[in-house]
């Protein structure tokens, strides 16, 4: 072909080269693409972006925890992604806390409940206490989430029963509200920041525990849904209604914790739930819609900590912990 018939050609060539270099222009000046919510039938739940990946290197970075299973669909057929894991909070390039969502069983399909999963190699726990409950006064630690650590705020959540209900007792740095119970399902909360739920069984706690927190019985115990999940009573609910909001708390064969929240269930539907999450030992909190929620914090400035809760209808005041609260609860800092 001779110089000219190249000419032709590349004149061919230039209109609808302009047109594409239009049209991507036009795509780039209209900015990012919008997020879309997941349908509502969907289990899935958005949540704001987090900086970090959920895989890491491999198995000898500090810190590193294998990904959970997935939590077993309580009812079948199950829908698409029902019971799958999602990061919600990465530390240092690693998967600190993940969540899951389910039905929690096949008579409250329209339901969901959310499972938090954390991983607490990177997290610490401290318990704090409430103005009401425990009550009292010289506790070490405040009744909200203190200013000077809402850098390191990643999470909280609800703790038990008010005492008088809780058929247990409360202990933190030495003094007791309420004496502790043995036998009785137990947040026990060590000095290094880790937290464990076991069935009390000692005489005081010893010099490396921080807080032990009771609460009724075990719902869980050596992997098992525990008989007292049918013979006891589990709370006084709204209504006098057997499934309605729970929230429950355990730990697996890892370490790492698993925590519920969500309406309709029964005692033995959130046993499920945090057996099936991998809780090897687990145990109730509160109840009731006013009363449980798990919340995690975005930190769009210094000192700023923006909460969001695990699920979309969870009911109580999502600011509760950073503001001075009538109850005890649990606050999840970066380690």
């Amino acid at each position: 072909m001779n110089r000219f018939g190249w000419r032709a050609t590349g004149g061919l060539l230039v209109l609808p080269l302009l047109l594409l270099v239009w049209s991507i222009s036009s795509a780039l000046s209209a900015g990012p693409p919008k997020v879309v919510a997941r349908p509502a039938g969907d289990v899935t739940h958005v949540t704001p972006p987090r900086p970090g990946s959920s895989h890491p290197a491999g198995p000898t970075r500090s810190g590193y925890l294998p990904p959970p299973d997935p939590i077993r669909p309580q009812t079948q057929p199950a829908l698409p992604g029902e019971g799958s894991w999602q990061t919600q909070v990465s530390v240092r390039g690693q998967t600190a806390i993940r969540a899951a969502f389910l039905r929690p069983d096949g008579q409250f399909t329209g339901n969901r409940v959310g499972v938090a999963w954390l991983n607490q190699n990177l997290v610490t726990m401290v318990l704090h206490p409430g103005d009401t409950t425990p009550g009292g006064s010289g506790w070490p630690e405040s009744t909200q989430v203190p200013g000077s650590q809402r850098n390191r705020l990643l999470a909280t959540f609800n703790s038990g029963f008010l005492m008088p209900v809780a058929r247990g007792g409360y202990w933190q740095g030495g003094a007791t509200a309420v004496p502790l119970v043995r036998g009785a399902a137990s947040m026990v909360f060590s000095r290094d920041g880790h937290l464990d739920v076991v069935r009390w069984n000692r005489a005081t706690p010893g010099r490396d525990v921080a807080a032990v927190r009771q609460n009724l019985s075990l719902l869980v115990d050596h992997g098992r849904i525990t008989p007292e999940v049918n013979n006891a009573s589990w709370g006084a609910t709204l209504g006098g209604g057997t499934y309605v909001w729970r929230s429950g708390v355990g730990v697996g064969k890892d370490g790492a914790l698993v925590f519920a929240v969500g309406p309709s269930l029964s005692a033995r539907t959130l046993a499920n739930v945090l057996r099936d999450a991998g809780a090897v030992r687990a145990m109730e909190l509160d109840i009731n819609p006013e009363w449980t929620n798990f919340i995690t914090y975005t930190h769009p400035g210094n000192g700023v900590a923006v909460p969001h809760m695990l699920t979309k209808d969870e009911q109580p005041n999502p600011y509760r912990y950073l503001q001075p609260s009538s109850r005890d609860f649990v606050a999840v800092l970066t380690r």
